[in-house]
């Protein structure tokens, strides 16, 4: 090994060590003029200059692997194919190209060219297949039960995909070698992976970015079906309320693309999406032909579409600013999620006390934590019952659900606990300025009704039941309205509070959106803003309604995450949004403070018939 505290020795490896890192490093572009030139490009020859072997530059390699043991899909065959660029180094994990449907010589030739180039960074591309699952039970092939798994995993609006690619997929490539002996290494960071496909591929590698921007943050999609299929066509609406994501994405169409007009039109379905992505801050491009469903086209232009996704690199791809008018509201530019260092096995029922100091359970560890305004929790009942949710109330008590024991409760850390009702499994609890309790009652199986109880000075009343699953609860801010969710559904309830404290005029009031999989809102906690407006624990993240029971704006957790269970405002000025998905705690300040059920009822302004 040279000694490195040689000078000459530096001297020496200058130019490797410039090479490499120019290798690295694309040539700046003009991104609107690029652009310009693609659009420009769609009706050109096939393949395009730079889609053509060129002796001059050093040529990668291919390798195959196949998936015939996967979990997420079991029972299919999903092939993958390997494309390794000369340049790779194994000691510099390489970027990544997804490329659903497969990656063949086209795509090579031009990772060839543009690697060579320094136009794009050293680039291993991975090309997948759709799995088939055409096996009987005992082995023999058997063609006639043949099943194609394509619109199901490509099409598909969760994170079953992506899931697949990131553990099933790519450490199978990682397991492959090269035929020189270079151990196939990735980068890890997803500023370094991009996605493309066509028609269903084209909405499955969009699909990679929004659902693990983490991992995935340049998209070209070509011809892609954002059709109602399988929930593609709800992307759109998903994009202009959800909050930005780090994702750079071009899109590519034909004005006569409709493969089967019975799922939509091909082409106003990427104009909405265009449309979508513009209105809510994305790096977006696109080039619209005078085509059909023909993936041609968009092959032309992948050279130049390649040099606009990496354009920059390696500057991260950053999140844009939306024009979402309630994102505007009650977000702060630069504020993003926080999150606590400790972990937990299952946080829940997170309340704030009136200095904003945060309190949250872990039932199975039998703990009650609290998160002072510093961010930094502390232990301050380590025997505690196994609650799963909390409340305080105007006397500084914290209430307290334990459904094992069927039993409310209030605490004191000094002076312990006392039992304030029986004989309820409770789920979500609310505290109210004048120290009635309203407590959820899930039914023990689906079809045993939930009930809402009313619990003041020692009396306790059903006052509603019927609903499924029962979980959040909450009031308005100036006590006149009272809301209940149901887990199993896109519904929360809203009711009139009457003099007496009782509820009436019962409406499934807010409309949520569904998580695809288990085909559930997964609405747990709830809690308002000064602002009139309603904060949902859910399964896509926290849903925020307007007065009107719309969805108006969606604030993801940072990904991987599960589905939010518990939430609640915060903080010495209360505009502190703490929430948990069950292990992790995350914070962010907002624009909007929150409104403490126990506190003093406050008129809201009118937000209109909407």
């Amino acid at each position: 090994m040279p000694d490195l505290r040689r000078p000459n020795i530096w001297l020496a490896l200058l130019p490797v060590a410039l090479y490499t890192l120019h290798a690295q490093v694309p040539h700046p572009v003009d991104p609107d003029a690029l652009v310009k030139k693609i659009q420009g490009e769609l009706a050109g020859p096939f393949p395009p200059d730079d889609g053509k072997p060129d002796p001059s530059v050093p040529h990668g390699e291919f390798l195959q692997g196949a998936i015939t043991d996967s979990k997420i899909y079991p029972g299919t065959v999903n092939n993958f194919q390997v494309y390794v660029p000369a340049q790779y180094d194994p000691s510099r994990p390489a970027c990544l190209l997804i490329k659903l449907d497969g990656i063949g010589a086209y795509e090579g030739a031009v990772l060839d060219n543009l690697i060579a180039r320094k136009e794009v960074p050293v680039i291993i591309g991975v090309g997948i297949s759709s799995g088939t699952v055409w096996k009987d039970p005992i082995g023999t092939p058997n063609r006639r039960a043949i099943r194609f798994n394509r619109s199901y995993e490509f099409d598909s609006v969760n994170d079953r995909f992506p899931d697949f690619v990131l553990n099933e997929v790519l450490p199978a490539v990682q397991k492959l070698t090269t035929r020189d002996g270079r151990p196939i290494k990735l980068s890890s960071d997803g500023n370094d992976h991009a996605a493309t496909g066509g028609s269903t591929g084209g909405i499955g590698s969009f699909t990679l970015a929004w659902q693990r921007p983490d991992q995935f943050t340049r998209v070209y999609s070509v011809i892609g079906t954002f059709v109602s299929m399988r929930g593609g066509h709800e992307y759109p609406a998903l994009i202009r309320k959800t909050d930005p994501k780090p994702i750079r994405i071009f899109l590519e169409d034909g004005s006569t693309d409709a493969w089967n007009p019975l799922f939509g039109s091909w082409y106003d379905a990427n104009l909405n999406m265009e449309s979508a992505l513009t209105f809510a801050g994305y790096d977006v491009a696109h080039a619209w032909g005078v085509h059909g469903h023909d993936g041609r086209p968009g092959q032309i232009i992948f050279p130049d579409v390649m040099r606009w996704l990496w354009r920059d690199y390696p500057a991260a791809i950053k999140s844009g600013v939306s024009k979402n008018s309630t994102l505007q509201e009650i977000t702060l530019p630069d504020e993003g999620w926080r999150k606590l260092p400790q972990s937990f096995q299952s946080a829940a029922g997170l309340a704030a006390d009136a200095k904003g100091d945060v309190y949250l359970s872990d039932a199975p560890a039998h703990r009650i934590y609290r998160v002072a305004t510093d961010g930094k929790p502390a232990v301050i009942l380590p025997r505690a019952p196994a609650i799963v949710g909390q409340a305080f109330g105007p006397d500084g008590m914290l209430y307290g659900v334990v459904p094992s024991e069927r039993r409310i409760i209030a605490l004191n850390p000094q002076s312990g606990s006392r039992t304030v009702a029986e004989g309820i499994a409770g789920r979500g609890i609310i505290v109210t300025h004048d120290g009635t309790l309203y407590v959820s009652e899930p039914g023990a199986h689906s079809d045993m009704p939930s009930r809402i109880w009313r619990v003041k000075g020692g009396d306790k009343k059903v006052v509603d039941q019927g609903l499924l699953s029962a979980s959040g609860v909450a009031s308005s801010p100036d006590g006149s309205l009272f809301f209940a969710a149901e887990k199993s559904t896109k519904w929360i309830y809203s009711f009139v509070v009457q003099p007496d404290g009782s509820l009436g005029d019962k409406q499934a009031y807010y409309w949520l959106h569904m998580t695809d999989i288990s085909n559930e809102s997964g609405a747990g906690d709830l809690a308002v803003d000064t602002h009139g407006n309603l904060y949902v624990a859910t399964g896509m993240g926290i849903q925020v309604c307007d007065q009107n029971g719309r969805v108006r704006a969606i604030l993801p957790l940072p990904t991987p995450i599960g589905t939010v269970r518990s939430l609640c405002f915060g903080g010495e000025h209360f505009d502190v949004l703490y929430v948990t998905d069950g292990t992790q705690v995350f914070m962010r300040r907002l624009k909007v403070p929150g409104f403490a059920p126990w506190a003093p009822p406050i008129a809201v302004p009118s937000q209109g018939a909407g």
